[in-house]
């Protein structure tokens, strides 16, 4: 059960271009080399961020309870009469 020939390889090849056309491998092909550069630049971009982003529990440790009142809304004291 070793490798395949060449002659396989390329009988296969036939067999996918006469199932799926060629105009959807092309389409297949742009899209998926589209989303491995989007991933290369992503991965890139991602090595060194621009602001350092602190962890969540230094964030939420100095917002404090003055911040949570300015966005916390109390429902019983918008009740209208």
């Amino acid at each position: 059960m070793g490798s395949f020939s060449i002659w396989h390889w390329l009988i296969v090849l036939l067999i996918v271009v006469l199932v799926f056309g060629t105009k959807k491998l092309k389409n297949m092909g742009t899209d998926l080399g589209g989303a491995v550069k989007g991933f290369k630049d992503g991965m890139k971009d991602g090595s060194t961020p621009e602001t350092p982003v602190p962890p969540a529990s230094q964030v939420t440790a100095a917002q404090g309870p003055s911040a949570s009142d300015k966005t916390t809304i109390d429902v019983e004291a918008r009740n209208k009469s």
